[in-house]
């Protein structure tokens, strides 16, 4: 038997005796507690004299981190979601039926703890507890403290460990929580309605992207999880819904990497009587103050590399950036046979028959893309790899669009949107007529949302912000993973010994 069963099996059997004296295990009945935090936050700067004079006693609860015994007494560090806070248990004080009640508790276990305050001899601020009570036995031993889990996919996998052990891992998602919560009261403040448009479409559209396909019984349908809400929102735009945005999750039955998870937040919203430039502007805006309040400046380290933000940010069109940091020849921009034999050499093998912007942005994502740490805007891309974009009136070539990067990846992608549906119905069809096996281009035109567009669809940009990786580099967090609750991992594949895999 490995040790972690052995102390599994003594804390099993440390509850039973616990029921056998009439405790219970998991009580319903604890009435709302005083915070840790809030406590240290008020009488921490009270010296042991003045904390003589604090008569009411204080109730809190929570998790049992640290646990040290001498005997007819005890120290312990509880811990709640807003911080930790140390114990004195006494049996004279609790009494010795208590006390021996007391010493059957384990670290990981949850309690309540009641009593008033006063300072040790080292001078550290502690509740000297006049009642005790046990709230969740904890059957299952924590990580050592100062070892915890070391296996990075082991930390993802068991999330609720990595919380109770970490408090850095928890700031991260209350700093991800601020996050959003800027990023709405932005959008609203500027007049723009948060919607929600559906999570299932039966026609895949919005972005180039493989979905992840479901089957509906009723309606004897497959449908999609959707790769992106493009083409609702701006069917709202149609109805007069000239600002909006939403807040939500896209899926991508894509590869899984530190940038990438199959499951993603993402922020889009659609601005009428606006251009891609408008949006740059804005970006910055939004960016800027994000920066400010998480940061207190628009100037910051992210793993390693200082980060400014301070508008106005860099602008280069995909060609220049290829030249100027890529080091691809101007003469060789335009020509097939060049760009095929760099990429092979570079160790990519695409079609001879495929579109050259599809050539260009692949070596951009090689050449250019990891070298971008200052955010800079790549303006002008290919007509052939942005069909929902506007075309350029001096260059129908390339697109008024621009992508947004950031510590050598990208962070936004915007542009001014193809409102003509004459434009729109060829560029779909083109696209469908060349897809091939290339699952990642819609498999069937969305005519609806070109019958939208000749109903009429005002002048508009539209832009999406990746929110996970917008998190990341505002909490110096180097993988994706480190940003969601939960990310999508590979099963586990071990089995029980009964053949079942598991839990």
């Amino acid at each position: 038997m490995s040790e972690e069963s052995q102390i599994i099996k003594q804390r099993k059997q440390k509850a039973l005796e616990l029921e056998r004296q009439g405790i219970e295990l998991f009580p319903n009945d604890i009435r709302k507690p005083e915070r840790a935090g809030a406590i240290k936050k008020v009488y921490g700067k009270y010296d042991a004299e003045a904390l003589k004079d604090v008569q009411d006693p204080f109730r809190v609860a929570g998790r049992i981190m640290a646990l040290r015994r001498f005997g007819k007494a005890a120290f312990a560090s509880i811990k709640d979601s807003s911080g930790a806070i140390q114990i004195h248990v006494s049996r004279d004080r609790i009494g010795s039926d208590n006390y021996n009640i007391f010493k059957k508790f384990d670290i990981g276990d949850i309690i309540e703890v009641e009593g008033r305050l006063f300072r040790t001899k080292t001078n550290e601020l502690t509740i000297e507890a006049d009642h005790i009570r046990l709230v969740t036995k904890s059957m299952r031993p924590l990580p050592e403290k100062y070892h915890g889990i070391k296996d990075k996919e082991l930390r993802y996998r068991r999330r609720y460990e990595d919380l109770v052990m970490n408090d850095e891992v928890l700031e991260t998602f209350r700093t991800r929580a601020r996050i959003v919560q800027m990023l709405r009261s932005y959008f609203t403040s500027n007049g723009f309605l948060e919607v929600e448009t559906p999570m299932m479409q039966s026609i895949v559209g919005g972005a180039t992207a493989r979905p992840f396909v479901t089957h509906h019984n009723a309606l004897g349908i497959d449908l999609f999880l959707r790769i992106a809400p493009e083409l609702y929102l701006k069917r709202l735009l149609v109805g007069g819904c000239e600002r909006v945005f939403e807040l939500n999750r896209n899926f991508r039955n894509e590869g899984i990497s530190i940038q990438h998870n199959p499951e993603f937040t993402m922020l889009e919203f659609y601005e009428a009587y606006a251009t891609y430039e408008d949006l740059m502007v804005r970006t910055e805006e939004l960016f800027a103050q994000i920066a400010m309040d998480i940061k207190g400046d628009t100037k910051f380290i992210y793993q390693g590399n200082e980060v400014d933000m301070t508008p106005p940010w860099r602008k280069m069109t995909l060609n220049q950036a290829l030249v100027e940091v890529g080091g691809i020849a101007e003469k060789d921009l335009s020509n097939r046979e060049t760009l095929l034999a760099r990429l092979m050499e570079l160790g990519v093998d695409m079609p001879k028959d495929e579109v050259l912007g599809k050539y260009l942005t692949k070596l951009f994502d090689l050449l250019v893309e990891p070298n971008l740490v200052q955010p800079t805007f790549i303006t002008e891309y290919p007509t052939d790899i942005s069909p929902l974009a506007r075309r350029n009136a001096k260059n129908p070539e390339v697109t008024d669009r621009f992508e947004l990067f950031i510590t050598g990846r990208e962070i936004a992608n915007a542009f001014s949107e193809l409102n003509d549906p004459r434009d729109q119905k060829m560029r779909f069809e083109e696209q469908v007529a060349n897809r091939g096996d290339d699952e990642e281009i819609p498999p069937e035109v969305d005519y609806d949302y070109i019958r939208a567009l000749e109903i009429g669809m005002p002048p508009a940009a539209g832009e999406g912000i990746g929110v996970d990786r917008l998190v990341m580099l505002l909490t110096d967090s180097a993988s994706i993973r480190d940003v969601i609750l939960f990310p999508q991992l590979r099963p586990l594949s071990s089995k029980r010994p009964d053949g079942k895999g598991t839990k």
